[in-house]
């Protein structure tokens, strides 16, 4: 039997209000625990860190929780990616410096990015970054991707399909939500298996089942799906 081609896996335009917040326990690590652990004892003597994956591997919800962590202690983050205006200045009263998105960095950011990076670590400060690439494919000029290239370096792993479909599961039977197989492959084939997307998506989800007193049926999502993208355009 032919089947015809994939679904395209897409990110879905959605309040972020509606996403659980980025924490060191709302990352579900699956194959990535050792690059979590790593960012839980992270300290202020901790060699410089570069984490990359592909879209929907964790990096972002990593940083955050990182960042946010090291705030609730007190500490002051500077934090700066590829949308960042320049110029950059390193400021002695920070703890951490946290470098995003690095495989997009323009010529300008690169410079900056690299004076940042000399004058953290020489006044002790952790720089923790972050790229789709690793270090040695980075198309940045010699002298930053050595020292992104450093200390430890993780490859980050997408979400498992079996991850996936565990919490999805897990979080519609806490909140009473019934999920059939054939909505779970709906979610976990059409859209990027990441989790605080999907945990959004079912939000969204179980809000508008609830608005119109229906199940949570394919052809509810659908509709769901379709609204959305009307309003949007």
């Amino acid at each position: 039997m032919q089947r015809g081609p994939a679904p395209r896996m897409r990110q879905i335009p959605l309040d972020i209000g509606l996403a659980p917040a980025r924490t060191f326990d709302t990352f579900l690590a699956g194959d990535n625990r050792a690059a979590l652990e790593h960012m839980r004892q992270l300290t202020r003597l901790s060699a410089p860190t570069y984490r990359w994956g592909p879209a929907g591997s964790g990096k972002s919800h990593l940083l955050d929780a990182l960042a946010a962590a090291w705030q609730a202690q007190g500490a002051r983050v500077g934090w700066f990616s590829a949308a960042s205006a320049v110029p950059w200045s390193f400021e002695e009263s920070w703890k951490l410096v946290v470098l995003d998105d690095c495989e997009s960095f323009d010529a300008a950011r690169q410079q900056a990015a690299f004076a940042l990076f000399v004058e953290a670590t020489a006044a002790g400060v952790p720089v923790v970054s972050a790229g789709s690439v690793p270090p040695v494919d980075l198309p940045l000029r010699d002298d930053l991707r050595s020292r992104l290239a450093w200390g430890v370096v993780f490859a980050l792993q997408p979400l498992a399909e079996a991850d996936a479909r565990a919490v999805l599961r897990q979080v519609a039977d806490r909140r009473g939500i019934f999920l059939s197989d054939e909505v779970m492959d709906y979610l976990l084939t059409r859209f990027a298996r990441d989790l605080s997307h999907l945990m959004a998506l079912l939000d969204r989800l179980d809000e508008f089942a609830l608005s119109r007193k229906r199940a949570v049926t394919v052809p509810l999502l659908k509709q769901m799906l379709a609204e959305d993208e009307s309003d949007a355009t």
